[in-house]
């Protein structure tokens, strides 16, 4: 049964390579495939498309009640991309749970992970502090190092959490050079330290209002589109478009569209489009905003 279930799984990840590279998106009816479709019909919004897909996948754990085997299993899919003379490898890692009834494949979902930072439901408290005493300099090639080294590992000098993007960010920042502030209040200032956090370091929506507020450390500047952002910046997303960020991502290249190429943590993504249409998490509703690390 273990060797149907491999094969039932090889099966599934190579029939969505083939869908990758022959865009074939008409012929993908299964509802957990519509992020296929997604990502098709933006590379061809951006007259980009794949030239060649290899995944390899990873069993993680298995659990059976009788006839019936779920397993929990990731994905790393790597798409080699062609927009008009430029060449560039974007990567992206699946964490899935397939469902197996009598040997064949009955479901197969991505696994959304949940937020365990408790922040109250309340705006972190923005600080309006007198101008910044800490003078620094920020090293926007340190910073995308950094993204590109860890984008899909943790780094054990902090702590991981299941929902990761603003963390990831965060690090990757003060990697750049960008001082840690405010400790110990959690509602205030941006820093991990001491097996403690605050809530702009970790959360994705404080995270948002700490990069618009006026305060010492870290400094950024709202711009009013993607073309205007540089490597080593930032992008917030409100997948909803209910006012609630959810995520966040740093820019690390540019496309030849002049556009935002961006890592991220939670679905560990690596040069991926900055407007997430790909994403599950998708919605024709989603608000971004994006800032320029001054």
């Amino acid at each position: 049964m273990v060797n149907g279930v491999r094969r039932e799984l090889i099966s599934a990840i190579e029939k969505k390579i083939h869908a990758f590279v022959c865009g074939e998106i008409n012929n993908i009816k299964n509802e957990y495939d519509e992020s296929v479709k997604r990502k098709l019909r933006l590379f061809r919004k951006r007259n980009a498309e794949i030239v060649k897909c290899q995944a390899r996948g990873e069993v993680l754990c298995k659990h059976q009640v009788d006839r019936q085997i779920e397993v929990d299993y990731v994905v790393h899919y790597q798409f080699l991309i062609r927009q008009k003379d430029w060449i560039y490898l974007e990567e992206q890692v699946e964490e899935r749970r397939a469902l197996f009834e009598n040997h064949k494949l009955v479901r197969d979902q991505k696994v959304i992970a949940g937020e365990d930072i408790d922040e109250d439901n309340k705006r972190i408290e923005r600080e309006y502090e007198s101008k910044a005493k800490e003078g620094y300099q920020y090293d926007r090639f340190a910073a995308v190092r950094y993204a590109e080294t860890w984008w899909n590992s943790y780094n054990l000098a902090f702590k991981k959490f299941p929902v990761d993007c603003t963390n990831f960010v965060s690090q990757c920042l003060y990697a750049g050079g960008i001082p840690m502030s405010g400790y110990p209040n959690r509602a205030k200032g941006w820093w991990m330290k001491n097996h403690n956090w605050s809530y702009s370091w970790t959360v994705a929506h404080s995270f948002r209002w700490y990069l618009s507020g006026t305060h010492s450390g870290l400094k950024a500047m709202e711009v009013s589109s993607p073309e205007q952002l540089m490597p080593g910046d930032v992008i917030c997303y409100d997948f909803q478009g209910d006012g609630r960020f959810d995520h966040t991502t740093i820019v690390v290249a540019k496309d030849r569209q002049g556009m935002p190429l961006v890592n991220a943590h939670t679905t560990n993504s690596r040069m991926r489009y900055w407007s997430y249409e790909d994403s599950t998490a998708y919605t024709p509703n989603i608000q971004y905003k994006f800032f320029h690390i001054v």
